[in-house]
């Protein structure tokens, strides 16, 4: 697990230690460990590395034996050992498999790998630079291109620091408050964007090509019994967390007492010999905690188990949060994720964690509830359009009533489909169901839901692993069908099945909560002032984005109670917090409220109550 930074200069001019270590410093969270900068021939290749295998001979960037051929990486192979056999490998270290499959392989070694990464290749011999991003996008790379001079980094924060202006982009915003997330290729930054996942960039003298490596199945198989369905479930999950095992430091997992982290948590004590140290966050609010059946599982699995109680004082980090994701989202539970992540740092260096689960099995409401009421004889078109309505946060109406008149005439031809409907054309030999799930693993996952495991993780060196998102397993899930996911307002059907060998039905089949914060009540009480003082500012005006009446609106009706704002509010305050830390500023750490020129929203202490510990 690292940082990676880089670039390619058309013309052959060379950057410079000085800009790479300022680039290299902005991200060093990602890789307090060691340091490497490599450039040649107008190329550049960065690595901050957090050592996990081969804790003294995997430095970065790692060369061939005649120096043509360099590789630096973030994430982790973990089919490492295997692929290494016959590659005549120095070290243990898995940047070196990288390196020798190239040698011997070529560009498409690619498919050999699995694991979670962002890879870049300078091929000397041809001055040729290949990016790589891994298939499901667990790893982030953002590109910047002038058209003189490409660069790369996993932090937009890198880019920033290398120079690149801080701009915002407006369509990219308008995406943003549809999916409470900015869909990737776009960014918040205009000239910033994403590699999308499972593809590949080469940049060579004669320009830039993309090239997507891989996509889901193409089809799911009908003729076969819902028993070996459920056998492959388990035994791909078993292997998946067995590779995740692989490690040269402590190792634990996050437990939220969900069915997927509980899985993970049942089978990782199934195949190590010593206790699992597991960790989760807890609230005194009854209707946001979990604990209590985190606890359960912990139990259940003899786990050396700690959970932590948050209260408001959490909120004290959401600017740090915001400066850690490089963009705005609304999804609050960005800031348990960081609190829980700190809490697993102070003992482990890695995690294995649920993620992927909902997305693969239609683990969401808004599945059970968007099927329930699905019209099959939709066109392939409604259908797309109805499913990104449901999933949207402000409808387009709904946009149009609070944005300024000028945003409205800006952006009155913007359509944030465009982000979606290319996704979907891949997916549409596949059922209904199964189609809505594709577009969860190519667009939510990597804007939103695998950003706040990396990011968080990330901020406290520390890496996250998910074993749901093995590629086999993601594979897996698109060759079943979507009626054995989500049958009868069932969520998740097939899996909770598998898993009845495992674990007890009270989990398997007890009522979904959401890994949030109660802070919609809090908006209408301990939060209301701060909440006033942030958006109705005149620096909140002054950005020319809403319209001040709307807003003000919104915000006394969730207030009275009248209408339930949480998730819109959410929303406006984690775009204005994230306009103060890299429009308003350049900020080369992150920022408190004083800094962004804002009271803090805490009215209890910042430190929290003590942890709660299970022999």
């Amino acid at each position: 697990m690292c940082g990676i930074f880089g670039g390619f200069d058309r013309r052959g001019d060379q950057f410079g230690n000085d800009l790479a270590r300022v680039a290299c410093e902005r991200m060093r969270h990602r890789g307090p460990d060691d340091e490497g900068i490599a450039e040649s021939d107008g190329v550049l290749i960065c690595n901050r590395r957090l050592s996990i295998l081969d804790l003294g001979g995997g430095h970065q960037p790692m060369f061939s034996d005649d120096g043509q051929i360099s590789v630096v990486q973030n994430g982790e192979i973990y089919n490492f050992l295997e692929l290494a056999r016959g590659l005549n490998c120095r070290t243990k270290c898995d940047t070196e498999v990288i390196l020798r499959l190239y040698e011997r392989d070529g560009e498409n070694f690619i498919h050999q790998l699995n694991g979670m990464f962002a890879i870049a290749i300078f091929d000397r011999r041809h001055r040729k630079l290949l990016l790589y991003r891994d298939r499901t996008g667990q790893k982030p790379l953002y590109i910047h291109d002038d058209g003189n001079r490409m660069m790369f980094a996993s932090e937009i924060k890198s880019l920033l620091g290398a120079g690149v202006p801080a701009e915002v982009d407006q369509e990219a915003l308008d995406a943003y408050l549809t999916y409470n997330f900015v869909p990737p290729p776009a960014t918040l930054f205009r000239g910033i964007r994403h590699l999308m996942p499972g593809h590949r960039l080469t940049i060579e003298e004669q320009g830039i090509r993309e090239e997507k490596w891989w996509e889901l199945p193409q089809n799911s198989e009908a003729d076969r019994h819902e028993s070996d369905w459920q056998d492959e479930i388990i035994e791909t999950l078993k292997d998946a967390i067995r590779v995740r095992l692989r490690a040269d430091v402590p190792l634990g997992a996050f437990l939220s007492g969900g069915i997927d982290s509980s899985a993970v948590v049942k089978l990782m004590s199934e195949q190590l010999e010593r206790r699992v140290q597991t960790f989760c966050i807890g609230f005194d609010d009854p209707r946001f905690d979990e604990s209590k059946f985190a606890q359960s599982v912990a139990d259940l699995c003899n786990s050396d188990h700690t959970c932590r109680v948050m209260h408001p004082g959490m909120l004290d980090n959401w600017p740090l949060a915001t400066y850690h994701n490089d963009q705005p989202h609304g999804d609050m539970s960005f800031v348990p994720t960081y609190q829980v992540s700190r809490l697993a740092r102070e003992h482990v260096k890695v995690v294995l964690t649920g993620d992927g689960g909902d997305e693969l099995f239609a683990g969401y409401d808004v599945h059970r509830k968007f099927f329930s009421d699905f019209d099959p004889t939709q066109s392939q078109s409604e259908f797309e359009r109805s499913f990104v309505k449901a999933i949207s946060l402000f409808s387009h109406n709904e946009k149009q009533s609070i944005y300024s008149s000028t945003l409205r005439r800006e952006l009155a031809e913007s359509d944030p489909m465009q982000f979606a409907e290319p996704l979907f054309c891949p997916l549409r030999q596949h059922d209904k169901i199964n189609q809505a799930l594709g577009l969860d693993v190519k667009l939510l996952l990597p804007g939103n839901n695998l950003v706040k495991p990396d990011k968080m993780a990330m901020a406290v060196s520390l890496e996250p692993r998910a074993p749901f998102l093995d590629y086999r397993m993601v594979e897996l899930a698109f060759r079943i069908p979507g009626t054995m996911k989500l049958s009868n307002g069932v969520t998740k059907r097939i899996l909770k099945k598998a898993l009845e060998r495992h674990l007890p039905h009270d989990i398997i089949y007890r009522k979904k909560q959401m890994f949030t914060v109660p802070i919609g009540e809090w908006f209408k009480r301990e939060l209301k002032p701060w909440v006033e003082d942030l958006l109705f500012s005149k620096r909140f005006d002054d950005r020319g984005i809403f319209d001040s009446t709307g807003v003000r609106e919104m915000v006394a009706n969730h207030a009275a109670g009248s209408h339930n704002y949480t998730r819109q509010i959410r929303a406006m305050i984690a775009l204005e917090l994230w306009h103060r830390v890299f429009v308003d500023a350049q900020f080369d750490h992150a920022p408190n409220y004083e800094e962004l020129g804002l009271k803090s929203p805490v009215t209890t202490p910042s430190d929290l109550s003590k942890d709660r510990n299970a022999a």
